[in-house]
């Protein structure tokens, strides 16, 4: 999958790096503006199981 993503990017070698690392920070931007919070709603992390 990774081979196929790096021989359809266009350009030398430090333009498809650079290409990569924005593809990244676009996909943990979205992870961590989109995703987490809606499954936060799912989740409760504050309900402890274990008793003090």
């Amino acid at each position: 999958m990774y081979g196929a993503l790096w021989r359809i990017m266009p350009g030398p070698l430090w333009l498809r790096i650079l290409l990569l690392l924005l593809f990244f920070a676009a996909v943990l931007a979205a992870l961590v503006l989109f995703v987490f919070p809606w499954l936060n709603s799912f989740v409760n992390v504050n309900d402890v199981t274990v008793g003090t």
